[in-house]
């Protein structure tokens, strides 16, 4: 069971990876739903779709602030969820919370690929294919591609792999012109996040967005988190190098622990709890999620 906090005049409603979602506890539109929801970020932390035992402080506060400064960069190209009292927060989740709008979720996740990596790899080296679009020959890891790619994914239950699906699959689940729509807006938001990390000295290699509906009006609205290293490969664009794996500022570190033998731990085994985290990694991993937020930002996270 995921632990959340007690947050008085709000009622838990749900919990996935990282973030918890509460309603107002006295909504006035409470017979329709309510029409605001509070999103607290965590500092949960999970890797191969395991919620890790050790959490990594301040981890929330940097997503959540994070998230906030890019959707602002985002305002002219596509509508987000942030509510008009999104930072008037209850004081137990200061930093690390917004006030959103309540959206009808689209069940796909909306990914960009700027570059060649992780699955889409994968799947190239055996057909040639992402998702179902061919790509060139002769790519490797971290080629870079010659226009950014849309690539769905199925959204999958907690603990669950998300699954890659084809642009017709994402149609079919929604409809021809809302995937139309979602590939279209993901292409515009991935394209100027790329052109504001190379300011930066940081290469987008790939992304991943999800969208919901204004339950009145049904304009398409960007949700949840956006380009945070939870959600994103960034890379120093000074170490990259095409055909060979480049340092990111996400996950990764954590990844390459877990996958070590100093570990201990076969994820691939049968109820095999993930290992705590030692304090070296838990330090790393922080250190890297804040280093982002510099480098993106220019300014310092409130923690």
């Amino acid at each position: 069971m995921t632990e959340h906090m007690t947050i008085p005049g709000w009622v838990h409603l749900s919990s996935g990876k990282v973030r918890d979602i509460y309603a107002p506890e006295l909504d006035p539109h409470a017979a329709s739903g309510p029409s605001e929801l509070l999103m607290v970020t965590s500092d949960r932390i999970s890797a191969y779709d395991v919620i890790m035992p050790t959490p990594i402080p301040d981890k929330g506060k940097v997503l959540n602030q994070l998230a906030i400064w890019w959707m602002r960069q985002m305002e002219d190209i596509v509508p987000n969820h942030l509510a008009p009292g999104a930072l008037d927060v209850p004081a137990e989740a200061a930093g690390r919370a917004v006030v959103c709008r309540s959206l009808n979720m689209i069940p796909i996740e909306c990914v960009v690929r700027g570059y060649l990596t992780g699955s889409g790899l994968v799947e190239y080296r055996q057909s040639g294919t992402v998702c179902g679009l061919p790509l060139p020959e002769g790519l490797t890891e971290a080629s870079r591609l010659a226009e950014p790619i849309f690539t769905p994914a199925a959204k999958a239950e907690l603990g669950d792999h998300d699954e890659n699906i084809s642009f017709e699959r994402a149609a079919e689940m929604v409809g021809p012109e809302l995937a139309e729509r979602l590939r279209d807006l993901s292409i515009a938001v991935y394209s100027r996040a790329r052109d504001i990390a190379a300011e930066r000295g940081l290469i987008l290699a790939d992304t991943k967005f999800e969208f919901g509906l204004d339950p009145d009006s049904g304009e398409v609205v960007l949700a949840d988190e956006i380009l945070t290293p939870d959600s994103s490969r960034f890379w120093p664009a000074d170490q990259w190098v095409e055909g060979q794996v480049i340092p990111s500022f996400d996950k990764q570190y954590l990844r390459d622990w877990l996958t070590s033998p100093a570990s201990g731990w076969d994820r691939n085994a049968e109820d095999a709890a993930a290992p705590s985290l030692p304090d070296e990694v838990v330090a790393a991993t922080r250190e890297r999620y804040i280093e982002a937020f510099r480098r993106l930002t220019g300014e310092e996270p409130q923690l």
